[in-house]
């Protein structure tokens, strides 16, 4: 059967409605980084089309003929997403979201090299020429301690459930650790277009010290 990261790593991806604090450890990630609102660039949906293009061409990579070391099937993992402005600090209530920076990003198993990652990358190219797949990039990447929790319903009504979660981090003693490569993270565990708003499934994290 595929690996599914959801059910094998719960505590990464099936948070409660309550805030708890979790130490992310290091995983593969496939990333491209880009600005503006998420729903009318056309370099956001690029971003989607790379990166699941790319990670359905190694999950198939077991029908080629040059199968990845250590290779086992897997459920492409739920979409995620760091989240900024260039004045910094992601507020999704006071910042307009054509203002919006991001790092749309798709977990990959331990398998995945970036030497698998290339291969995956002209393989594609030879079938869809017409996609741009430069600014994809390989990353193993480390999140560290976080706190997170389960946001329910659509995406502009977050700003409770984040002040919800800052003021555990607070009361809990920690401190939020927003930097270059720590940010405001999302996970996506339903599908926007074939969901209710009211039923979405998100989970918020934060990054703490």
């Amino acid at each position: 059967m595929a690996v599914d990261f959801k059910k094998t790593h719960k505590e990464l991806y099936q948070p409660g409605a309550k805030p708890v604090v979790i130490e992310v450890p290091e995983m593969v990630f496939i990333m491209v980084d880009g600005s503006g609102d998420p729903n009318t660039s056309a370099a956001y949906q690029a971003a989607l089309e790379a990166l699941y293009g790319l990670a359905y061409t190694i999950k198939m990579s077991k029908k080629g003929e040059n199968t990845p070391k250590d290779y086992y099937d897997f459920v492409v993992p739920p979409l995620e997403g760091l989240w900024w402005t260039k004045e910094g600090e992601f507020d999704p209530q006071s910042h307009d979201k054509a203002d919006f920076c991001w790092r749309s990003m798709l977990r990959m198993p331990e398998f995945v090299t970036l030497e698998v990652f290339e291969a995956a990358k002209l393989l594609l190219a030879k079938k869809k020429p017409s996609l741009d797949l430069s600014f994809v990039r390989y990353e193993v990447y480390r999140e560290g301690l976080c706190a997170q929790v389960m946001h329910m319903g659509s995406y502009d009504s977050e700003p409770a459930t984040i002040s919800t979660l800052k003021a555990f981090v607070i009361e809990a003693g920690f401190t939020l650790d927003i930097s270059e490569n720590r940010k405001h993270h999302e996970i996506y565990l339903n599908d926007p277009r074939k969901t209710a708003p009211e039923k979405l499934k998100t989970i918020i994290r934060y990054p703490i010290v």
